[in-house]
């Protein structure tokens, strides 16, 4: 059996075929990142391989990759994913001191996909795929609303001599207009404050309108996560698009170690202590993070829950034991939905 390492970049990817010795058995290829590449990559992995089934083990940046990855799948092939970090510990065991290349990295991530079993398998499912996209979109525009916000308030208190109130919301806007329409000052400044306010307003109806797509697209894929007290619509779909298919967690153990809310143990010397993990998946943490918030003020249990423990471990201590007791109850949630998805999601085989 063969396994082929990957590292992607933005324009071109590079490859390099292992043997179930550990030796290459191919020199590097590096391909385009271009509609061309899996034709190319199959043609050249057909003549080192003769017929043996094959694993494509790729550094976990699916940014770059995840196109790559959708159609190795689709043309039949296994497909798992590597993190960054266990591909780093492999290339400082196996590489040169201190050597670092793509051929070098590549060789690292089937090193890392040989050693270690129940790496993510890559699979598609067209339902998150696509709503993945919209979460995305949604999330560069809040990015981009929340900068020019910023620069609205910063030229209205220096020309105006006013702090606005929400800018999201159209009682602010309203305001600021009436104030704009009120005031003397130059022309300039009244240009380029108005036209800020009208690209406020156009992100604001932008966004408004993702959300309201997303909602139609989470509801019936998540009817017990949205259930969660503090897990709104937009929260669900950011949970749906990260993790995608709860199954490849098979333990809500594993899901918050992928989160970032599993501490950590740091003990020797027979003195058991566990530290904060600030790895994982930062998007979901904030997501976790967000819910504990909206927990503590409106939900009586996990308020209990924080009360218990706050004497000890202090509010951040607690909080954080609170969003590790979520990730069970998101686990549980996603579980269930899961299991009453009718719709198909495209996996690889296993075949003894």
């Amino acid at each position: 059996m063969a396994t082929v390492g990957i590292d992607p970049h933005k324009h071109v990817h590079v490859a390099v075929a292992i043997g179930a010795d550990g030796r290459r058995v191919s020199r590097p290829l590096t391909i385009k990142n271009d509609a061309t590449m899996i034709g190319v990559l199959l043609k050249w992995i057909r003549s080192i391989a003769d017929g043996m089934p094959v694993t494509w083990a790729i550094e976990d940046g699916r940014g770059f990759a995840r196109r790559l990855a959708d159609g190795l799948l689709l043309a039949g092939h296994e497909v798992v994913w590597v993190p960054t970090r266990l591909m780093a510990a492999h290339r400082k065991l196996h590489a040169a001191t201190g050597s670092k290349s793509d051929p070098v990295d590549a060789v690292a991530v089937a090193h890392a996909a040989m050693a270690t079993s129940g790496l993510d398998r890559h699979r598609i499912d067209e339902r998150v795929r696509e709503l993945r996209v919209l979460v995305d979109s949604r999330g560069d525009l809040v990015r981009r609303r929340t900068m020019v916000i910023n620069q609205t308030k910063a030229y209205t208190h220096l020309w105006l001599d006013h702090a606005p109130g929400d800018l999201t919301r159209r009682p602010g806007m309203t305001s600021l207009t009436a104030l704009l329409e009120t005031t003397e000052m130059s022309a300039h400044v009244r240009r380029v404050l108005a036209e800020m306010i009208t690209e406020i307003d156009e992100l604001n109806k932008r966004v408004r309108g993702l959300e309201a797509t997303i909602r139609e697209l989470v509801a019936p894929l998540a009817p017990a996560l949205l259930e969660i007290t503090g897990i709104s619509h937009v929260s669900a779909a950011v949970l749906l698009a990260e993790i995608g298919d709860i199954t490849r967690f098979t333990s809500s153990a594993k899901l918050a170690r992928y989160t970032g809310t599993a501490p950590i143990p740091v003990y020797s010397s027979d003195k058991e202590r566990y530290r904060l993990h600030r790895g994982g998946n930062r998007r979901l943490n904030s997501v976790l993070y967000t819910t504990s918030i909206v927990q503590q003020r409106f939900h009586p249990g996990a308020r209990a829950l924080l009360a218990r423990h706050e004497p000890a471990k202090g509010a951040r201590g607690a909080r954080r034991i609170l969003k590790r007791h979520l990730i069970d109850v998101i686990h549980r949630a996603m579980t269930q939905d899961r299991a009453s998805w009718q719709h198909h999601i495209t996996q690889h085989q296993i075949t003894a």
